[in-house]
């Protein structure tokens, strides 16, 4: 399976070490960026994560910024994309277990790593309930007028 990752600067220190964690569990991994903690827009790296997801060159991507929120709402712009924004474990296995996220979202300003880690795995590990779930998910998106 392949994972892709992106974070701005705020989640780039989360972001290079869970690039390890996934590769130690056995996944590929593919970096959309950033590459430092200098400052930069992180619209620039979760569209083209967004992307790689919808596209499938990506098969479940991770982001991570300051509050989890700019790269969420930019994510969730992408029609194919369910974003679940997640800091703690059971949100995290919710936002798969109810809302199938193909990307989960986590805040790096306000979660420990190792906290971070676990949501991680408890997202990637949790199935998908589908039944009423996948009804509320058929009627996401945007209706043409």
């Amino acid at each position: 399976m392949k994972i892709g990752i992106c974070s701005d600067h705020a989640g780039f220190e989360y972001k290079s070490r869970l690039i390890q964690h996934l590769k130690d569990r056995g996944y590929e991994v593919k970096d959309f960026g950033t590459n430092s903690t200098q400052s930069m827009d992180y619209t620039d790296v979760a569209h083209p994560l967004a992307e790689a997801v919808e596209k499938g060159d990506a098969d479940l991507g991770i982001a991570l910024c300051g509050t989890g929120n700019g790269m969420a709402i930019t994510l969730n712009k992408h029609q194919k994309i369910r974003a679940g924004l997640a800091w703690s474990t059971e949100i995290g296995e919710l936002v798969k277990k109810h809302n199938n996220a193909n990307i989960l979202v986590m805040p790096a300003r306000f979660i420990p790593f190792e906290d971070a880690v676990k949501i991680t795995d408890i997202w990637l590990d949790t199935e998908f309930e589908g039944g009423r779930h996948q009804r509320r998910i058929d009627k996401i998106p945007v209706r043409q007028a």
